[in-house]
């Protein structure tokens, strides 16, 4: 049982509070963050008295300037921090034509620049002492934008690359690093009377999409997909993305463009 401790971001409720409930059954201590300091409270009340671990809160908004300084801080300076669960993101910013641009910024700052900036802070300590895991929860839709929103899927897109690259860059050092890719799962993200609307079969609860991502991190796969039936499916994916490699950056254009390079 570890006394390490791990800090989650969005860990009000949803993925993010369901993530604490299971590592502090793993014996973690936490640093639980999120902007409704009350939830967190309460949440934090219940983990010691049912797992017997330390749990301390810190309200902050992330997609705030000094609420991203605050836990940077922490993840720079706090050595018992040896994992980071970089949860928090919102969706739903509808149609481009409609786009809100104060919406839209905030879903960014929150989705792209905190969970890049959070990463960042508490990488240097983990590649120094060799240890420690940074799960980044990124989404299905990631490999399928043209299935939703616009902007949503491509801040999930940008978390699934920005994973990969950490683990090309941490993964040497000893540092565990996993992509979690959930599916429509049963949170405060969907409203009730959309998740009504799809067939119960494509909605996740939220207990069992926690539950198999941290399998799959005991499992050390570096990206997790809940749903995803057999693992060789999004092996070809990665395998056929990897081939184009070679070709990608040439000195000249393909030949089908017709400027004489045959």
């Amino acid at each position: 049982m570890s006394k390490d401790t791990f800090l989650i971001t969005g860990a009000s409720d949803g993925i993010g509070a369901v993530y604490a409930d299971r590592l502090a059954r793993r014996g973690h201590n936490l640093l639980l963050v999120a902007r409704r300091a009350e939830r967190l409270a309460a949440l934090a009340a219940r983990l010691q008295a049912a797992h017997g671990v330390a749990v301390e809160t810190l309200a902050a908004d992330l997609a705030r300037p000094e609420g991203l300084a605050a836990v940077e801080a922490r993840l720079r300076e706090d050595a018992a921090i040896t994992g980071l669960v970089n949860n928090a993101g919102i969706a739903g910013e509808g149609m481009i034509t409609e786009l809100d641009p104060v919406n839209v910024t905030g879903m960014i700052n929150l989705n792209i620049l905190a969970v890049t900036r959070l990463a960042a802070a508490i990488a240097p300590r983990l590649a120094a002492t060799g240890r420690g895991t940074i799960i980044n929860i990124t989404s299905v839709t990631a490999l399928m934008p043209a299935a939703f929103t616009a902007v949503y899927p491509a801040t999930k897109a940008f978390v699934l690359a920005f994973t990969e690259a950490l683990q090309a860059q941490l993964s040497p050092a000893g540092v565990r690093v996993q992509g979690v890719l959930p599916g429509i799962t049963r949170t405060a993200i969907w409203e009730e009377e959309k998740l009504e609307t799809l067939p119960a079969a494509m909605v996740m609860d939220v207990e069992e999409m926690v539950d198999a991502a941290l399998a799959g991190l005991d499992l050390g796969e570096a990206l997790t997909v809940p749903s995803l039936p057999d693992t060789a499916d999004l092996d070809a994916y990665l395998a056929a993305r990897d081939a184009l490699r070679p070709n990608l950056s040439l000195a000249r254009a393909a030949a089908r463009y017709g400027l004489g390079n045959a």
